[in-house]
């Protein structure tokens, strides 16, 4: 039976309410029946060992299952109230307000610049020049990159170093103003000092916009989220608070995920 992710906080309303969703892989079934509730403004981490269904529920949210063949999504999605399967929604569009970070930093081939004016651009948000300049340097500001790279934004983006080739991707990201940032794993191509940077990056980013991670670092995940998500084997064991999850787990398999006696 899939552990109903209900959030424990009935005076707040979810961000984001996943509803029984289960997604196949052609025949293969990925994940069952997920019910889980994240809220507003802050972190939620999903853990897991490799395979279990975390990246794949990850993306789900912003309908990146979309584009692989054969995959098939059930159940429901809604952010806001509003359902994101529904065949009136444009993807696109979703995906302008649910922003999506990668496991390998993954600049264009462009310029510092341009990397964070091309959403704005296409998605018809900045007015002027100018206002796409200070969208830019909001961007990159929010992303803690603007001091290191506002004397060379004409340098292409590739050149910078891995890190901050991850933040200019978040900064890519909040720049079509999101109102969701999902990272998938964003730390795990990165040095420890890179890391722990994009780690405060994504507690000071959280006073704005909700934050979904997948990490395979439970001390990450203790680091950085308010609420932690155990999938395993394509089901949603356990979810709650992250103090509670790690140190008092309801259920024996998150004990035994948490403790290393399997994953």
């Amino acid at each position: 039976m899939p552990f109903n992710g209900r959030a424990d906080r009935t005076n707040e309303i979810p961000k984001i309410v996943a509803d029984h969703v289960d997604v196949f892989y052609g025949e293969k079934q990925a994940l069952f029946g997920v019910d889980l509730e994240i809220n507003r403004n802050e972190v939620t981490a999903l853990i897991g060992p490799s395979g279990c269904g975390k990246s794949t529920f990850l993306r789900c949210l912003n309908r990146m299952n979309d584009v692989i063949p054969n995959c098939r999504v059930g159940g429901s999605i809604r952010i806001d109230g509003e359902e994101i399967y529904d065949p009136k929604v444009d993807p696109v569009i979703l995906r302008q307000k649910v922003g999506m970070v990668f496991q390998k930093p993954n600049p264009f081939p462009k310029s510092i610049y341009d990397n964070i004016a091309y959403g704005p651009k296409i998605h018809g948000l900045a007015r002027d020049r100018t206002n796409l300049d200070e969208i830019v340097e909001t961007s990159l500001t929010r992303a803690g990159l603007w001091k290191e790279v506002k004397d060379r934004l004409a340098a292409p983006g590739t050149g910078l170093s891995g890190g901050q080739q991850q933040r200019l991707c978040i900064a890519r990201a909040i720049a079509v103003d999101p109102e969701v940032i999902l990272m998938d794993e964003p730390c795990s191509a990165l040095d420890p000092i890179a890391t722990a940077r994009i780690e405060e990056l994504i507690d000071e980013l959280r006073e704005n916009y909700t934050i979904v991670i997948v990490t395979h670092s439970m001390q990450q995940a203790a680091r950085v989220s308010q609420r932690t998500a155990f999938f395993h084997l394509g089901v949603l064991v356990e979810v709650g608070d992250t103090e509670k999850i790690f140190t008092n787990p309801a259920d024996d398999r998150t004990q035994g995920y948490i403790t290393g006696r399997f994953g």
